[in-house]
C-alpha cells in the first residue's frame, strides 16, 4: 500500500489479470450486483471466482468463509446457501460485486480450493459450469 501525496489516503492495487482466466463465460448475473456483508472476512481483496453465499433468514449476501488454512473454503455456515460466484476482483472495503448465476468458472484458477465442497456447489449452482482449464 502506498500513501498518496495529494490526498493523504491509502491506495491498494488490485491485480485483476486472473479474473478473465477464472470467469470464462458470463451468461447471467444478479441484476445490479450486491453489496456483500464482509464482517468477519479478513482478506483485503475479494477475488473473482470467490463463492458467494446468502443467509436465508436475512437475504444478506456474503463471501464464503475461508478455512483456518486460508487456502480453501470452510464449511457452509448453518442457515446459508450458495448464491453465486464473484465476477470481478474488488477491495473488501468496497464490497459491491457482480455475482455470476449462469456461465463458466475455471475453478482450478480460482483463489481458493473448492474441491472439498465442489459437488455441493455444483448441485446448487447448477447453471454454472465448473471446469478445469
Amino acid at each position: 500500500m502506498a500513501i498518496s501525496e495529494l490526498t493523504g489516503t491509502s491506495k491498494q492495487t488490485i491485480i485483476t489479470g486472473n479474473d478473465n482466466v477464472v470467469i470464462v463465460d458470463v451468461f447471467q448475473e444478479v441484476r445490479g450486483g450486491r453489496t456483500l456483508d464482509v464482517s468477519g472476512f479478513t482478506k483485503p481483496v475479494i477475488n473473482a471466482g470467490h463463492l458467494v453465499i446468502m443467509e436465508t433468514a436475512t437475504k444478506e449476501y456474503k463471501p464464503m468463509p475461508l478455512a483456518a488454512s486460508g487456502t480453501d473454503y470452510a464449511a457452509l455456515p448453518a442457515g446459508h446457501e450458495y448464491a453465486g460466484v464473484v465476477i470481478q476482483s474488488k477491495e473488501t472495503k468496497d464490497p459491491r460485486v457482480g455475482i455470476l448465476l449462469r456461465g463458466t468458472v475455471n475453478y482450478k484458477a480460482a483463489p481458493y480450493d473448492m474441491t472439498s465442497i465442489l459437488d455441493d456447489v455444483k448441485e446448487v449452482l447448477n447453471l454454472i459450469k465448473f471446469v478445469e482449464d
